[in-house]
């Protein structure tokens, strides 16, 4: 979490905020009051995601929102360490490789159980409990905070670059971790009743499915569930506390149709 923060501060502050520019997210939001009011950035970017980061503790559980806290706090600490400084004068660098930076701190926040607070905790909670197109919702919210810099500024080349740098960051995030925001994990493994109920606790929906071995013949449960790509770190984790030996097979999964997640007893 550390080392991604320190990452995306170096994106913000020798790259994106030099130059007037806007990363996705909240951090876009911290960005745009910035410029306006000239206050700290880091630390509105802390400020601005402890609401939200209440409300995924509520939803999503400690061990994620724990991590996020790590990532957003570290961040903003970094943000101060790290002078506001343009390493280039050109904007379309700037940009994408502010982008770049970004994304992939926020990639390996993701792919080690965390994230970078913001409209990724947002999103995960939706993704949870609804089967929205949640890409499409993170579109539109960064597309107004693109639009709140245009009515600042007055400026459209700053905003058509800040949005070039907010879809290199999407794309760097979809490369480094996975593309699908929904995938299906097949687990074939001895601790189906203890896994299971795990799962069931998300909640998720789990389907047993009884399966033999071609070489060795022997009878197996393969247990079939559809996750997101905001709890896969927390699925790999759960497959190894349980069952180190469980063997796992994760495929993107376009569509789902139907119930997403379990339903609770009431």
């Amino acid at each position: 979490m550390a080392a991604g923060s320190a990452v995306i501060a170096c994106g913000f502050q020798l790259l994106l905020i030099p130059l007037g520019l806007l990363s996705g997210g909240v951090s876009g939001v911290a960005m745009v009051i910035g410029y306006i009011t000239d206050w700290n950035i880091g630390w509105l970017y802390f400020a601005l995601n402890i609401p939200i980061l209440i409300w995924g503790l509520k939803v999503l559980g400690r061990r994620f929102i724990y991590y996020s806290l790590v990532s957003v706090a570290c961040t903003s600490v970094f943000m101060q360490l790290i002078p506001v400084s343009s390493v280039t004068d050109e904007p379309l660098l700037a940009a994408a490789f502010g982008g770049v930076l970004v994304g992939t701190g926020t990639a390996v926040m993701l792919r080690y159980g965390g994230s970078s607070g913001g409209f990724d905790i947002v999103a995960s909670i939706i993704s949870r409990y609804r089967d929205l197109p949640v890409g499409i919702l993170i579109f539109i919210l960064n597309a107004a905070v693109v639009v709140s810099l245009i009515f600042y500024n007055q400026d459209w080349d700053a905003a058509l670059y800040s949005m070039l740098s907010i879809f290199v960051t999407g794309r760097v995030i979809d490369a480094v971790h996975t593309p699908h925001r929904k995938v299906t994990a097949f687990i074939v493994t001895n601790e189906t009743d203890e896994l299971a109920s795990r799962l069931l606790q998300i909640p998720r929906g789990v389907t047993i499915v009884k399966t033999r071995g071609a070489f060795t013949r022997t009878e197996k449960d393969m247990l079939m569930t559809v996750t997101t790509r905001y709890e896969l770190a927390e699925l790999r984790r759960l497959i190894r506390e349980l069952d180190p030996k469980a063997f796992v097979n994760v495929v993107e999964t376009v569509d789902v149709i139907g119930e997403f997640r379990g339903r609770r007893n009431r």
